[in-house]
């Protein structure tokens, strides 16, 4: 498995989808497969802002990558781990073995708003968004170093320029890790 980190608006969802493409990867994205859920509490905790709660965050995207695996396709994972809590989960279950590495998408703040407003999502609020980003700023540091400490590789990638550019960047990581 594969982990795209960045903050909202990143294009993390863009990339995950593209190798998910390419590669026949599953692309396992949390916010994705909770909007799914069709849950009015769960769109109202987003509506906010607020983070939903980490227990029901870990379990639905364990069972989401065991079924990707399963099914013998690869996964990228888009938006998980988001904290240190869920970080510290991934190592514990042992989940941490089955990650080739992680890849964290850096873009400037003005280009990640750009991005946010041209999607116009309802939850995408400048409140919401600017809670997500400090969320973001606060917990990728440490996430990093606690999945490198257990064997997962780290690389940052310019997440700036076209599409089809950034993918090559993250090809050329993905490459070199031998995961493509």
């Amino acid at each position: 498995m594969i982990i795209l980190f960045g903050a909202a608006g990143s294009g993390k969802s863009v990339q995950g989808q593209r190798l998910a493409e390419l590669h026949n990867f599953r692309w396992l994205s949390v916010g994705e497969l909770l909007r799914n859920q069709n849950d009015p509490e769960l769109e109202k905790i987003m509506l906010t802002g607020d983070l939903v709660p980490d227990e029901f965050v870990v379990k639905m995207m364990h069972n989401a990558a065991e079924e990707a695996l399963a099914a013998g396709q690869n996964a990228v994972l888009d938006g998980y781990p988001r904290d240190e809590w869920q970080a510290n989960w991934i190592v514990e279950s042992g989940d941490v073995k089955k990650i080739e590495g992680a890849i964290i998408l850096r873009v400037s703040n003005d280009e990640r708003w750009n991005r946010l407003t041209a999607r116009g999502r309802a939850d995408d609020t400048r409140d919401s968004i600017e809670k997500r980003w400090a969320l973001f700023d606060r917990t990728i540091a440490t996430m990093s170093k606690l999945l490198e400490e257990n064997g997962v590789k780290i690389q940052e990638v310019d997440g700036e320029g076209a599409i089809e550019e950034v993918t090559e960047r993250i090809e050329k990581v993905l490459k070199d890790w031998e995961v493509i």
